[in-house]
């Protein structure tokens, strides 16, 4: 909040099937207080799923993407056999049962699947799965270090992605590509592009709060000062389907205002006070 956050999605990320997200406002004594519904009510706003095949158990990237294929093709399966399923009158599938209940969500299109991805080969095997079975989910792409050398596909796709700005060097081979105008890069093609912080899935860096120093850093590489702002307000509101109660200033809205020194993407600039629906939040920090 010192840094003129107001919100957050807050995400699992261990094993292969992760579990859901949920977007929380960072303000209130307890859960049930901060979470952001959307609009049927519910707090769950995305699956969550890593593209990692030591968790699923693969030996090989190229079995890690036919474990996700046999796993979202079981799930569609079981939507539309679910009386035989219980008289035990169908194959076995690859999850059970709690597991296939769970991810209709996914396969129906209430929640999309964040999928942590940044290798340009693994987004374009995520693309091609889920046009060669031609499967209803939506996908969301996390991290996508080397998001721009698939730009035009992820377009196509119309998957967005949820990448940073600040990282000039590989940090793992995955991200051999990466380079700082990924979100220009992105956004130029046609991808919605959501900001997020480097770091923001190891808790040993998380630096949320500097999430406007990523939108300063993207727009010094290319991204447009309104494109870098909504990358951190509307898009993602919109993208997780609680626009309606924050992401922007308008009458209905949560009223999570920040005012600032200056401009919110310098680095000097500070939070000089901050509202949370409403409330003015006091400076203190744990």
């Amino acid at each position: 909040r010192q840094g003129g956050v107001t919100n957050a999605l807050v995400a699992p990320s261990g094993g292969w099937i992760s579990g859901q997200a949920a977007v929380m406002t960072l303000a209130g004594d307890h859960a049930s207080q901060m979470v952001v519904p959307r609009a049927n009510g519910s707090s769950a706003v995305a699956m969550v799923a890593q593209f990692d095949a030591s968790a699923a158990d693969a030996a090989s990237r190229g079995e890690m993407i036919a474990r996700l294929r046999e796993l979202l093709l079981d799930v569609r399966a079981y939507g539309a056999n679910r009386a035989a399923f219980e008289r035990n009158a169908t194959r076995q599938f690859a999850a059970p049962r709690a597991d296939l209940e769970a991810l209709q969500a996914v396969i129906d299109t209430t929640l999309p699947l964040m999928i942590a991805a940044d290798r340009a080969s693994d987004i374009r095997s995520l693309i091609e799965l889920r046009q060669r079975d031609k499967l209803p989910a939506r996908f969301i792409i996390v991290g996508a270090a080397e998001g721009w050398q698939v730009a035009k596909e992820l377009a196509a796709a119309k998957i967005p992605v949820m990448v940073g700005a600040m990282s000039n060097i590989p940090s793992s081979f995955d991200a051999l590509g990466t380079r700082q105008e990924n979100p220009a890069l992105l956004k130029a093609a046609g991808v919605q592009v959501t900001l997020i912080s480097n770091g923001s899935d190891n808790a040993e860096n998380f630096n949320v709060q500097h999430i406007r120093h990523d939108a300063g850093n993207a727009v010094a590489y290319g991204l447009s000062w309104d494109d870098a702002l909504r990358a951190i307000t509307l898009a993602p509101a919109e993208l997780f389907g609680v626009a309606d109660r924050i992401g922007s200033l308008r009458a209905g809205r949560d009223a999570n205002v920040v005012i600032w020194s200056g401009d919110p993407f310098e680095f000097a600039t500070r939070a000089e006070t901050v509202l949370i629906r409403g409330v003015v939040q006091t400076g203190s920090s744990r």
